[in-house]
């Protein structure tokens, strides 16, 4: 990969589309939304593709979940689109402006990032989304996916680069799609070390890519976090409530960074809770119960723990921070909410956390003491996703604490600079 080339030619683009207003942004955006739509055949088959070579690979079917696109997936990823172009163009906003006692004028004011570089995995959906918040902040784009993934990105981008160019004003260089080799990695290094070259570098996949690009990287990075996310069940919760929340956040699509990955309980309901929350699961979730909770499984559904097919087995040290991504969780019981958000706080990823309690001091307590970009009470961690936030697509979920925290929409690639008007003022 030529970076030089690549990148120069990104820059170029970032500088026209500098230029744009809202409207030929718009109007681009509107013809890539209509292509992708007219070509949803051709990406479908390039999709199967992808998804039959992860097949022979083993890869297992929740991971592939991710990588899956379909007819409603491919409305899913037009309508979030569609969300991007009716949102407020953030370039030139005015942040605050003031006149200084010598009569000069201050202005603060919103410009684009320039080049953005996203490396991603699986998930081909990003490649719209990265796309259409680099476009409509004015942002070009260097996209490097991962191989599972790639015939499916190189068909979108096609399909993207071929609307700009047939649009008035379209700027079809501002994306680029780096070419992906399996079990070569050069290019992210290259990548990483594109000093001037490159503005800001996003990481979006699981804890081994975001490690390496935090670690490495010469370039600026806003960190998203792997998905490492806790349900509390607080000893004033109601349990049925709590049964439904942790279906919902763990079942409905476990390979997701949003979805739980460890049930905390409070020790008062545990003996009420647990076997509530078995029954829920029905047998379609692993869980690596504590020593505490496996005692009470034992007791009140002791042929769920019998069997090679087991689905309730002791927890190891291993299991407390983990990512399953699959059909698995863990139980953790605890004897206070203090108790509780100190744990938390030490095993998970800064992602997102839930309460579930009739508590007011409590939920609180848990919101202003848990350290994540997203923090619940009574709801679903499912919910921390640009689209439900109302961001339409999302770059994905920040778990730093500087620039950007949280579903990343438009502004999270924008700046600010200040622009000064004088009338001949010195110092």
């Amino acid at each position: 990969m030529d970076i030089k080339k690549i990148t120069n030619s990104l820059r170029t683009a970032s500088q026209k589309l500098a230029l744009q207003n809202a409207c030929q942004k718009n109007a681009a955006l509107n013809a890539v939304a209509s292509a992708l739509d007219k070509n949803r055949a051709s990406i479908i088959k390039a999709n199967q593709s992808d998804v039959e070579n992860a097949r022979k690979a083993g890869i297992s079917e929740s991971i592939i979940d991710r990588l899956l696109l379909d007819d409603k997936r491919i409305d899913g990823i037009i309508s979030s689109l569609r969300e991007v172009i009716g949102q407020t163009d953030p370039v030139g906003e005015e942040i605050t402006g003031w006149k200084t006692p010598n009569g000069m004028s201050i202005h603060q004011v919103r410009v684009p990032l320039g080049v953005v570089a996203i490396i991603y995995e699986n998930r081909p959906n990003v490649t719209v989304d990265a796309f259409s918040l680099a476009y409509k902040s004015g942002n070009s784009i260097l996209l490097r996916g991962s191989s599972s993934s790639y015939i499916s990105n190189k068909e979108i981008v096609r399909v993207i680069k071929e609307a700009l160019a047939s649009t008035q004003g379209g700027v079809p260089e501002a994306i680029e799609l780096v070419e992906v080799k399996e079990h070569d990695h050069s290019d992210v290094d290259q990548i990483l070390n594109a000093v001037g070259m490159i503005d800001v570098c996003l990481p979006r996949g699981g804890k081994k890519l975001i490690q390496n690009v935090v670690q490495n990287s010469r370039v600026p990075v806003i960190e998203t976090g792997s998905g490492v996310c806790h349900l509390f069940i607080d000893e004033s919760a109601d349990l049925e409530m709590a049964c439904r929340i942790a279906e919902n956040a763990k079942i409905q699509r476990p390979s997701v960074c949003n979805a739980i990955e460890c049930i905390v309980v409070h020790s008062k309901i545990a003996k009420d809770f647990l076997p509530m929350l078995q029954k829920t699961f029905a047998g379609r979730v692993k869980m690596h119960a504590d020593e505490k909770s496996y005692e009470i499984f034992k007791t009140s559904v002791p042929e769920a723990l019998k069997g090679p097919e087991a689905k309730i087995i002791p927890a190891t040290e291993e299991d407390f921070g983990n990512e399953y991504l699959d059909y698995e969780c863990c139980i953790k019981t605890v004897d206070s909410i203090e108790e509780a958000i100190t744990y938390i706080n030490s095993h998970n990823t800064k992602h997102s956390e839930s309460i579930i309690s009739q508590s007011r001091a409590n939920t609180r307590l848990f919101q202003s003491m848990i350290d994540a970009s997203c923090v619940y009470v009574n709801a679903s961690t499912r919910f921390t996703d640009g689209g439900e936030f109302g961001f339409g697509a999302e770059l994905g979920i920040s778990t730093q604490k500087l620039h950007a925290r949280g579903p990343m929409g438009i502004k999270v690639l924008t700046t600010t600079k200040y622009l000064i008007d004088g009338e001949g003022q010195i110092r």
